[in-house]
């Protein structure tokens, strides 16, 4: 089937504690979103893909690609006033046919292994999302304090999140809701059930400078 993605860049990286959107700082020497591209390029050459930046990102975003000498293969949609209407955008530029991820621009890490997976199972279960264990305690908070719960019945939740691409468009024809958190929440409130599949550890986001930490490990691995 026809692959598509979907990469939602549109942070400012207020956590960073810096001017410049954590999407574009440097791992090891190269932005953060370059080494995302380069990811999912690597697993399929063929696949088109979306960046979804803020139109006041986008000059800055053009002058690192000349800066890096930056070729990959994309298109560029405007980002919308939250990830929500971001992703809408994205959609208005992708093909009506096959199966379409969408992924945080912020992600670089996630492994071969769990794009496969995610776009394989997509196939025949339609609504895939990538996910790992809680290896913490959790507790829930009460009005009366707080209670130690089963950390067993509870995921973390990662992207890329692969569905076939009419449904997701006929997600996002909805009217937007706070309670949109990520792609699998548009689709499930349409009632359609989300297959988890196992994502890996090292896929995290990167908001914060202990983040910026991890990665330039990862990188260096």
């Amino acid at each position: 089937m026809k692959k598509q993605l979907i990469i939602v860049a549109g942070g400012k990286g207020l956590r960073m504690g810096g001017e410049t959107p954590k999407q574009f700082l440097p791992v090891n020497g190269k932005p953060i979103l370059m080494w995302t591209l380069e990811t999912f390029h690597h697993y399929d050459p063929d696949m088109r893909i979306i960046l979804v930046l803020p139109l006041e990102q986008q000059t800055f975003w053009d002058k690192l690609c000349k800066e890096y000498h930056f070729e990959l293969p994309y298109q560029i949609a405007n980002g919308g006033e939250t990830r929500f209407h971001s992703v809408k955008n994205g959609l208005l530029m992708a093909e009506d046919e096959g199966l379409i991820g969408v992924h945080d621009g912020v992600r670089p890490f996630v492994s071969q292994e769990v794009i496969v997976r995610c776009f394989d199972t997509a196939i025949s279960k339609e609504a895939v999302i990538p996910v790992t264990d809680v290896a913490e305690t959790v507790r829930r908070l009460k009005d009366d304090g707080s209670e130690t719960v089963d950390r067993n019945d509870y995921k973390l939740v990662q992207t890329p999140q692969v569905f076939t691409v009419s449904l997701l468009k006929h997600a996002y024809s909805q009217e937007y809701s706070s309670l949109f958190t990520d792609d699998a929440s548009v689709v499930e409130a349409l009632g359609v059930r989300v297959t988890l599949v196992q994502g890996n550890r090292e896929n995290i986001k990167i908001t914060t400078p202990f983040d910026m930490l991890i990665a330039n490990v990862l990188a260096d691995v």
